[in-house]
């Protein structure tokens, strides 16, 4: 059994290097299909998102491509230098690979430890891998083994509780202190930046729908509108828009405060002490600080929500050492299971081997009791079956505790000798 991951990742590739690595959906379906024509006997799952690119291998016997031939691969796939490609990529074999897929799953390799989005990508990569006939018994139970890792990780720690992205702690901490729900909120973006995109992301999550987008450049507000099923509003429609909102995200470039407090107090006038939410993203800030000392207001600057950043990236660590033992523990299950399957057929050869003398034993008996009825008869071939099974029990068992530290070679050739196996077979 041999396992290898050939990849490369935010740790040690730039974005110029991953960008034309990366797969879409459909270009990672065909080359799952060029991987199994090259390498019909060797299992693969493609795994690419905008922070990695990874190729997780497997092979029942015989060995997997090496760094080279999949630095080749993918090369060829993108029309790149595979010189290039290789001397960014990194190669783990075996256990370093399952770890390595058990720390991606739960997001202890992420650029923000403890993002929930990986696990979904993982869970994809692995989909897909199954439709195009890519995956065997190993990478089946590597990947299962994952996913059944993340959800460990997500129930016996926080790591996944405390938010670490300035926009979703700005919805999920800030946002919820003041609202129940968002699907019934009108959502105001000012500014058409990555911030305000993100930001949407996760107000979109919480079930908000068709943001008023506004922006000095329109056809930026449309592109970012269109994005979200929002609406692009002409950039003199501020103080209208301010009036009509109940969560405001301002990411404007402007040199000073595109809402005074003397303005803020025209627009109040109209929102009846509506409860009003500002993330003002900006720097130099688009609200003027004061507009937070409103009745009613609630503003948050990004000097807030960095703090609160920090402070959940610090809670997570501290649950760092809980989710490596559970990776670790996994990673030790799968193994052992892996090399006890391993004793499958020399268990199956020692049952076949004694199946023999069960049914002439059986023959005798019958003879020297041809009164018995067909339930007694079932009854003494279960006796029999259980027997042989209680027999099997303690041979089975010590192999399957010596699997947990290698694969039992003493223990196995003690067998082979003991009962004559290889003869039998």
């Amino acid at each position: 059994m041999r396992l290898r991951v050939v990849g490369c990742s935010h740790h040690n590739a730039p974005i110029e290097i991953r960008e034309p690595l990366a797969f879409d959906r459909q270009q990672a379906r065909d080359a799952i299909d060029a991987w199994r024509t090259r390498y019909s006997d060797v299992e693969a799952v493609l795994l690419s998102t905008c922070n990695r690119v990874e190729l997780y291998l497997a092979a029942e016997s015989g060995e997997v491509p090496c760094k080279n031939a999949v630095a080749a691969f993918l090369a060829d796939f993108h029309d790149l230098c595979p010189d290039e490609t290789r001397e960014h990529l990194v190669d783990l074999t075996d256990r370093d690979a399952i770890v390595h897929l058990f720390r991606v799953a739960c997001s202890l390799d992420s650029m923000v430890v403890g993002e929930p989005q990986i696990l979904a990508q993982v869970k994809q990569a692995y989909e897909a891998a199954v439709e195009r006939d890519s995956v065997g018994t190993l990478l089946h139970e590597a990947f299962q083994g994952a996913i059944r890792v993340a959800r460990r990780v997500d129930s016996e720690t926080d790591i996944h509780r405390h938010h670490v992205s300035v926009p979703s702690v700005a919805v999920a901490d800030f946002g919820k202190r003041i609202f129940q729900r968002f699907d019934d909120k009108k959502v105001l973006v000012i500014g058409a930046g990555e911030m305000a995109d993100q930001t949407l992301r996760y107000l979109q999550h919480e079930g908000s729908r068709e943001p008023a987008v506004l922006n000095r450049n329109p056809s930026k507000a449309e592109e970012l509108a269109r994005r979200w099923q929002g609406k692009a509003l002409a950039w003199d429609r501020l103080d209208e828009a301010l009036a009509a909102a109940d969560v405001v995200v301002s990411t404007t470039g402007a040199n000073e405060p595109i809402v005074t407090l003397a303005r803020f107090h025209e627009i109040e006038k109209t929102r009846r002490s509506r409860p009003l939410f500002i993330l003002d993203l900006a720097v130099p800030r688009d609200f003027e600080p004061a507009i937070g000392d409103r009745p009613d207001v609630y503003l948050y600057c990004i000097d807030n929500l960095e703090a609160a950043c920090e402070r959940n990236l610090l809670a997570r660590w501290r649950h760092l050492p809980a989710a490596e033992r559970i990776v670790q523990q996994e990673a030790d299950d799968y193994f052992a299971d892996a090399r006890h399957r391993a004793t499958g057929p020399m268990i199956e050869s020692l049952r076949r081997g004694w199946q023999a003398p069960k049914q002439a034993e059986l023959e005798r008996l019958y003879k020297k009791l041809p009164q018995l009825d067909d339930q007694s008869r079932q009854e003494i071939d279960q006796a029999f079956d259980r027997l042989l099974n209680k027999l099997l029990h303690g041979p089975m068992e010590s192999l399957r505790r010596e699997a947990r530290h290698g694969i039992p070679s003493a223990l196995t050739d003690a067998l082979v000798k003991l009962f004559h196996l290889k003869e039998k077979d």
